[in-house]
């Protein structure tokens, strides 16, 4: 496998194992785990998309194929 895509890979896994952990900590605190967990899907699924879009190229809302216009 190419390292770059090794490093990309490690990046997204790492990032979303640490936001887990982040919202099970969360959860713990809001003596409610169940949410914290939730908490960290959304968040994680926000990071994901926008770690892939970077790695696209689409970085901000002015993209060249005006992907955020409905």
């Amino acid at each position: 496998m190419d390292p770059i895509r090794r490093r990309r890979r490690l990046t997204w896994v790492l990032g979303s194992i640490v936001l887990l952990g982040l919202g099970v900590i969360i959860g713990l605190i809001l003596e409610n785990v169940w949410l914290g967990v939730t908490l960290a899907v959304i968040v994680s699924i926000g990071w994901i998309i926008a770690v892939e879009s970077a790695r696209g190229g689409n970085r901000g809302i002015h993209d060249d194929d005006h992907g955020i216009e409905l």
